[in-house]
């Protein structure tokens, strides 16, 4: 297929489907489509992506792509997947559950930092379920588990884990503000103090310390965590 349509059989997931062996497999690979994609991406942004522009890339026609893929969106799948390659080492066998909860997202927020196109995929409506990522989740899910968190308390546990990684990489990577936007803002905040004394007198607009702002709300998503498991094993309790 060499469109942008959704398969027939309604499995969009480049993960999800078999792959061609037609004989007689141009030698471009996968995995070369795959570093090729990451370079593109991490130099010229996610706009930048077609499939001629990464043909171009590999220095061979488009149609020797789709050996390999079916989509655009096949190649973002496979290049999420590519930036968490390397698991974030020591984790899974802290002793502290908070210990490696805090490994595998500040790793994982790294990870979106490096190649800050990434931060602008999760609301993409197919979910991530390439084999590094799943290796993350299975990782970030049996801390979890370990914790005393199990079926709906650990789904809920996770997303919101998982919304504060994602919504700190994706701020940190997007937002773009001059230093006379950030001067100007804030002036016109404090001409209109009356309205927005909070915002005038707590420098709104200068308060992007990410770093931060990232390890103070894990504190508090740990915090509350940890009070739902002690109230959880209370009411349990003979």
């Amino acid at each position: 297929m060499a469109s942008d349509q959704v398969p027939d059989d309604g499995v969009r997931s480049v993960w999800l489907r078999p792959r061609p062996t037609k004989r007689g497999a141009p030698p471009l690979t996968l995995d070369r489509i795959v570093g090729a994609a990451v370079e593109l991406l991490d130099e010229e942004g996610i706009e930048r992506l077609t499939m001629r522009r990464l043909a171009e890339r590999l220095g061979v026609v488009a149609p020797s792509l789709y050996w390999h893929v079916e989509t655009k969106d096949d190649v973002l799948d496979l290049a999420v997947d590519e930036i968490f390659g390397d698991v974030p080492p020591g984790t899974g066998s802290a002793a502290s559950w908070r210990d490696d909860v805090t490994a595998v997202l500040t790793a994982w927020r790294a990870a979106m930092l490096r190649h800050p196109w990434a931060s602008a995929l999760p609301a993409r409506r197919r979910p991530t379920i390439g084999p590094n990522f799943l290796t993350w989740m299975e990782i970030l899910q049996a801390t979890l588990a370990r914790a005393g968190f199990h079926g709906s308390s650990r789904s809920a546990a996770t997303w919101a884990l998982y919304n504060h990684v994602m919504g700190s990489a994706a701020s940190q990577s997007t937002l773009q503000i001059s230093a006379e936007e950030r001067r100007v803002g804030q002036q016109q905040l404090r001409a209109q103090n009356d309205r927005y004394p909070t915002l005038a007198g707590g420098g709104y607009l200068y308060d992007d310390d990410w770093d931060r702002a990232f390890a103070c709300g894990m504190d508090y998503l740990l915090d509350g965590l940890q009070v739902q498991l002690d109230r959880t094993r209370e009411s349990s309790a003979p």
